[in-house]
Order: C-alpha cells, then sequence, then structure tokens
C-alpha cells in the first residue's frame, strides 16, 4: 500500500517501477512533491511543481519525460502540461537529424495530445511547424486539413498564414493552387496575394480572371492600400505582356475604356495597348496606335512617354531589320524595305517639335504664343502653305476674350506674311477682316490699325494710309467712354492716342499746316492729349512761325494737366517764351512764372526759381531778382537750400556787395540744419575777419561752436584756435 511504499522511500533511494520496463530514482528530496501528488493526484500545480523542482535539480531528460507521461495519464486534457512537455520534447531533438526516429516519437506525442485537445489552434500550430521542420510534405498538407476541420471557422484566420507559407516553401504548383481557391472562398481581401502567387507559378489566365473580378468589384478595398485604378492598370499590364499566355480577354477594348475612365494616365495605357499589338506581332496595327495617341494625348508627360516608345519601337524595328538582312544577306527588296524604315523613323523625329506644340494647343487652343511658334517651325521648314493653314485656324479657333497673349500680333503676323510675299492685296484682305475683330484691349485694335497704315507707307501708298487713319480715328454713331467695357472697341478706339499720336506724325510729314493742326485741335478736344502732344503742337506752330498759336497751345496744356505732369509743358512754355520775347514783355513773364510757381512741389521749384531769377537778372531788377531767390530758399526740397543759398549769396554779393550778403547768412544759419549752418557760420566769419569785425567773428565762432563736438568736428576748432592765435589775446584763447 501507499503508507509502506512511502515508509520503504524514507529509507533511502527506491527504484519505482512503470508498466513499460522504464524506471527513475526517487530522491529524498522529491518526497515531499511526491507525498503532495499521492494526496492530490488531479492537481495541476503539484505535478507543476514536481516538474519545477526536476528541472531545477538537473535531472535528466527521460526522468522528464517520465513525469510528463506520470502526469498526463492523470490528467489528459490539461493545456498546459501538454504544451510544457511537446516543447520539452521539441527541444530535446531540435539538434538531431530529421531522419532520427526521435522524430516520429515526438510525433507521437503531438498525435496523443491530439485525441484529448483537437480544439486548440496553438497545438496544431506547432504541430504542422514541427512537420514542415522535417520536410514532410505530404503528411503537413494532411495535418492542416485536419486542423482546419477540427478548428471552428473563427479560428482559421490563424492556420491559413502557416498553410500558405508551407505552399509557397515547396513546389506543387497544382496542390497551392487547389489550397489557395479554398482560402480564397473563405478571405476573399486576400485575392491580390493569390493574383500575385499565380504570376509567380505562371498561371497568367486566371491571375487576370481573378484581377478582373476584384476589380469589376466597387466595394472590394485592396489590403496593400492600392486604388482600384492600380489594380486597373496592373490587369492592363498583364494582359498586354503576355497576350499568349492570357486568352478570353478583349485587350484592345479593355484598355481603351480605361482611357475613357483614367485620363491621368493617358501614357502609359496607351503605350500598354501599343505593345499589346507588338508582342502579338501586329507591327502596323502597333504603329497606328502610336499614332492616334500622338494626336490624342493632352500633357506633355504623356506625349513625352509615347513618343519615347514610338521612338524605340522603330529603332527596335530597324535593328530587327539590319540584323536579319546581316544573317541571310541582303537583297534587294530588303534594302528598299530597310531605306523605307529608317526615312520613317526619321520623318517622326523631325515632327517630334510639331507634334509637342500640337499637344500644347489641345491643352489650350486659345495660347497666342504656341501658335506663333507653330508658324516659326513652318518657317524653319519652308512650308507657306502649312503657314496660311495655320494662320487661319489659330485666327478661326482663338477667343479673343481668353486668349493668352496678344491676339492682334497673330493677325499682324498674318498680313505681313502676304506682304512678304509681295500679295499686298491678300494682306489688305487679312487688315480689313482684323479691324472688325471685338479685341478685348483697344490698344489691341489701335496696334492692327498702325500695322495696316505702315504698311501702306512702306509701299508708298500715302494718301491711303491718310485715308486707313481717318477711318480709324472717325466718330462712331453713338459716343462711348474709352474705359467702357460694355462698348465694342470698334466703338472706342477712335480715343486711342496710339492712333492720333501717329496721325499727327503723319500730318507733319505729308499732309498741309491746316490739317496737322486739325488733327492736333481734334486730339485736344477728344481730352486725349498727354504733355508730350503739347509739347509736340506747340514746336510744330513755332517752326511755322505761329508763335501766338504755340503759347495757346502751351496755355490749354497747363489747364488740362496737373503737377507733376504739367512740368515738362511749364518748363518748355516758359524757356520758348523768353527766348521768342526776351525782356520785351517782363510783366507777362512775370505773370507765367508767378502762376506756374503758384501750387509748384518742391521737387521742380530749383530750376523754375532759377530760370525766374534770371529772367530779372538780365532784363529786369537786381532787387526782384533777389526776391526770387528769398522765395527760393523756401520753396525748394530741404536738401537744395543749402545749394541755393549759395546761388543767393553769390548772386547778390556780385549785384549789392559783401555787405549785402550779412543778412542772407544770418537767415541760411538759421534755417540750414547744423551741418550746413556750421559751414555757413565759418564762412560768415571768415567774411567779417576779411572786413576787420574781430569780434563779430569772434561771436559767429561762439555760437557755432555750440553746434560742434570737439570729438567729431575737430577741424573747426582747428580754425578757430589759428583764428585766436592770429586776432585773439591770453583772455579770448582762454574763453
Amino acid at each position: 500500500n501507499r503508507s509502506s511504499d512511502l515508509r520503504a522511500r524514507e529509507s533511502g533511494k527506491m527504484p519505482v517501477s512503470k508498466k513499460d520496463g522504464s524506471t527513475f530514482a526517487v530522491t529524498q528530496s522529491d518526497l515531499p512533491f511526491e507525498e503532495d501528488i499521492l494526496r492530490n493526484p488531479y492537481s495541476v500545480k503539484g505535478w507543476l511543481r514536481l516538474i519545477d523542482h526536476k528541472l531545477h535539480s538537473k535531472t535528466s531528460k527521460v526522468a522528464l519525460f517520465v513525469v510528463y507521461e506520470r502526469a498526463l495519464k492523470e490528467l489528459p486534457g490539461s493545456y498546459k502540461l501538454w504544451y510544457n512537455y511537446l516543447k520539452l520534447r521539441r527541444k530535446e531533438v531540435r539538434s538531431k537529424c530529421i531522419t532520427d526516429p526521435i522524430y516520429e516519437e515526438v510525433n507521437d506525442c503531438f498525435e496523443r495530445c491530439l485525441v484529448f485537445l483537437n480544439k486548440m489552434p496553438r497545438i496544431w500550430l506547432d504541430y504542422c511547424q514541427f512537420l514542415m521542420d522535417q520536410q514532410r510534405v505530404t503528411q503537413t498538407r494532411r495535418t492542416f486539413d485536419r486542423a482546419l476541420r477540427a478548428l471552428p471557422i473563427t479560428q482559421h484566420p490563424r492556420v491559413w498564414p502557416l498553410y500558405l507559407k508551407f505552399l509557397r516553401m515547396h513546389s506543387i504548383p497544382e496542390t497551392a493552387l487547389r489550397v489557395y481557391r479554398r482560402f480564397i472562398k473563405l478571405m476573399p481581401e486576400d485575392m491580390e496575394d493569390y493574383v500575385e502567387f499565380l504570376k509567380e507559378v505562371g498561371r497568367l489566365d486566371e491571375a487576370a480572371n481573378r484581377l478582373a473580378y476584384i476589380v469589376n468589384r466597387e466595394n472590394f478595398v485592396s489590403k496593400h492600400g492600392k486604388s482600384n485604378h492600380q489594380l486597373w492598370h496592373e490587369l492592363c499590364e498583364l494582359i498586354s505582356k503576355n497576350p499568349d499566355s492570357v486568352k478570353g480577354f478583349k485587350v484592345e477594348a479593355i484598355i481603351r475604356s480605361g482611357l475613357k475612365r483614367f485620363t491621368d494616365q493617358l501614357g502609359q495605357l496607351w503605350c500598354a495597348l501599343a505593345d499589346y499589338f507588338v508582342r502579338c506581332g501586329h507591327f502596323e496595327k502597333a504603329r497606328d496606335i502610336y499614332e492616334e495617341a500622338i494626336q490624342a494625348v493632352m500633357t506633355v508627360r504623356d506625349f513625352g512617354q509615347i513618343f519615347d516608345a514610338y521612338a524605340q519601337f522603330e529603332e527596335s524595328m530597324i535593328s530587327a531589320r539590319m540584323e536579319a538582312t546581316a544573317e541571310a544577306g541582303p537583297t534587294e527588296e530588303e534594302d528598299i524595305d530597310l531605306e523605307l524604315r529608317m526615312t520613317r523613323f526619321e520623318f517622326l523625329m523631325d515632327r517630334r517639335p510639331l507634334l509637342l506644340n500640337s499637344v500644347l494647343l489641345r491643352q489650350n487652343p486659345h495660347n497666342v504664343y504656341e501658335w506663333q511658334k507653330r508658324v516659326e517651325l513652318y518657317e524653319e521648314k519652308e512650308k507657306p502653305k502649312e503657314i496660311i493653314n495655320t494662320y487661319t485656324e489659330a485666327v478661326q479657333t482663338i477667343d479673343v476674350r481668353i486668349a493668352t497673349g496678344k491676339p492682334h500680333t497673330l493677325w499682324v503676323g498674318f498680313a505681313k506674311f502676304y506682304e512678304k510675299h509681295d500679295q499686298i492685296a491678300e494682306a489688305r484682305v487679312i487688315f480689313e477682316k482684323a479691324v472688325k475683330v471685338p479685341f478685348k484691349l483697344v490698344d489691341d485694335l489701335a496696334s492692327v490699325w498702325c500695322e495696316y497704315v505702315e504698311m501702306e507707307l512702306k509701299h508708298e501708298n500715302y494718301e491711303r494710309s491718310v485715308k486707313l487713319l481717318q477711318r480709324a480715328t472717325a466718330l462712331p454713331g453713338k459716343k462711348a467712354s474709352y474705359y467702357d467695357e460694355s462698348e465694342t472697341v470698334q466703338n472706342r478706339v477712335y480715343k486711342s492716342l496710339k492712333l492720333w499720336s501717329m496721325y499727327a506724325d503723319l500730318e507733319e510729314s505729308l499732309g498741309t499746316f491746316q490739317s496737322t493742326k486739325a488733327v492736333y485741335q481734334r486730339i485736344l478736344d477728344l481730352k486725349i492729349a498727354t504733355p508730350q502732344i503739347i509739347i509736340n503742337y506747340g514746336v510744330f506752330l513755332e517752326e511755322n512761325n505761329y508763335f501766338e498759336d504755340a503759347f495757346k497751345a502751351y496755355e490749354r496744356g497747363v489747364s488740362l494737366f496737373k503737377w507733376p505732369h504739367v512740368y515738362d509743358v511749364w518748363n518748355t512754355y516758359l524757356v520758348k517764351f523768353i527766348k521768342r520775347y526776351g525782356g520785351q514783355k517782363l510783366e507777362r513773364i512775370r505773370d507765367l512764372f508767378e502762376q506756374c510757381l503758384t501750387d509748384c512741389p518742391q521737387k521742380f521749384a530749383k530750376p523754375l526759381y532759377l530760370l525766374y531769377a534770371n529772367v530779372e537778372e538780365e532784363h529786369g531788377l537786381a532787387r526782384h531778382a533777389m526776391a526770387v531767390y528769398e522765395r527760393a530758399t523756401k520753396a525748394v526740397l530741404p536738401g537744395e537750400q543749402f545749394e541755393m543759398y549759395n546761388t543767393y549769396i553769390k548772386r547778390a554779393s556780385e549785384a549789392f556787395g559783401v555787405v549785402y550778403t550779412r543778412q542772407i547768412y544770418e537767415k541760411a544759419i538759421e534755417s540750414l540744419p547744423d551741418d550746413h549752418a556750421i559751414e555757413m557760420c565759418q564762412r560768415f566769419a571768415e567774411l567779417e575777419r576779411k572786413l576787420g569785425e574781430i569780434d563779430r567773428a569772434r561771436a559767429l565762432y561762439s555760437y557755432s561752436s555750440q553746434m560742434c563736438d570737439p570729438r567729431t568736428k575737430s577741424s573747426f576748432w582747428d580754425v578757430w584756435h589759428d583764428f585766436e592765435v592770429k586776432h585773439g589775446n591770453e583772455d579770448t584763447f582762454r574763453e
């Protein structure tokens, strides 16, 4: 009985016999654990404590296995015991060869475990991994299948990743396909992985079908974050690059449907379609696709992709023909074919700038610069017919209201093209159409009229030129403001200064005095004159000896404009009037100067005051001139006051003597900033010294010393020092 066994064990070591004939020794330290197990053989904790004790006492693995077997005999449904036992058995065989019989013993342990724990996924996964390590393909596959049958479906996602890994480890494509199909039924969201596997094993037809299936499912969410467009592009690439392997698809129809759906990837799709026909051997069809694509794409990026692919295709065709000719020997027919291919390739490369220009024009058909560039390309190739067609298409296509650039330059260029080829009648027809175009800006229409007139002048059609300007500047039936955009430019161009300036120049050159004067008067009546127009009008009248009329024109100009724009008119008016009359009409000149200087800004005051003072000096009274200089010192900019005082002092000393300048110096010192006031003080003191007024000079030095820091104005103190040395005494020097 149990009590006698325990007493026997207490006396020393006693072998314990098992039914299978194996034995192990129970040591003195094992007795407490054994007693606990004898009292409660169904306690997992008791067995675990014994196992833990055995591990720490470094008992042999066989003894440990016996303890585990005893425990599992009592508790065959304990997950913890089985898990630790199997883990220990696997660890023991890790360093052994997979053909060792001990592996079979561990497999048997797993099988015994699964009799009781067939709902535990961890046991199944460990068993399958153990079998995979043994390279037992069939047994592993059957074990995975048993696991899937035994476990509830909610646990299957834990099994499938290892199962799929096992399938990829071995070259068993048919088995793998069957298993994958079962997997996809359970987890259709992993269809992408299945497609990748199909590509790897060369089942491209089924891969294309599966890819088409997920592309057509609108609610499909990619596990790898791919958009429907990316998946669709993969499908196109797959079916276009493998025409021999993928059957049952209308490749051209599929890709063309994608061209309508995905407009941001047109280049790749067109290249895929052309590549499909190349791989099928339909080279002419591929060439047609490339040509169609180049004429259809809307972006430079897509054009670049297609053109590069097209050029590469043509190069490969030439290389293939040259290799074939080199192997078989050249014949006349093959030489002609090769020459044709070379010519076709050169023609393609020559067309590149024009094709790129066509893409940009499809992007924005209202881009004037691109149309002009297209004309330049045809001019380089010397194709006048194409140039005419381009100009015609451009002026018909462009909407002048939304055009990029200046649309009138196309009309002008069109007319000049005919003029260049001595077809003046056709050029006039173009200009006549151009002046009727509703341009966005009045200046555009005015530019067209000016170019029209210049063409007639170039061909010495002077009368026609004048008539054209008369037409352009004629008053419309209804007057309109120049800036009223609700009116057409044709109704507003009569106020264009560009046209009137040209008209005035033309009349001055070709017309009579009266006709020219009438043009200038019209400009003034329309109130579109500029200061330059007024000056030109005055000069024109003066050249024809109509001096009073010229002065009236200037008077009208100064009444039209305000400062600062009127400065040039006043300056010209005053200079011309003084030159004409000199001192004969001095009072009138004074009135003009007073009128001019009433609101004159400081910026423009200096030259006008100097001119006024000069007139008084030459034709008037000196005291009047001094009064003008006095006003000027207060009217000019602060930065110009010092220079104006210098001029004032110089003129006053010449007219009235140096004594008269004392009051000017005093005013200058009061009004000028410190830097200039110091210099004035020194000059004033020097003047007083020359006049013998030593005390006055010393007072000036004393006054200016208040503004001079010895650290920065040492030169002033040196001058005063020299002055005191020459003219002072001990007391004054001390001060």
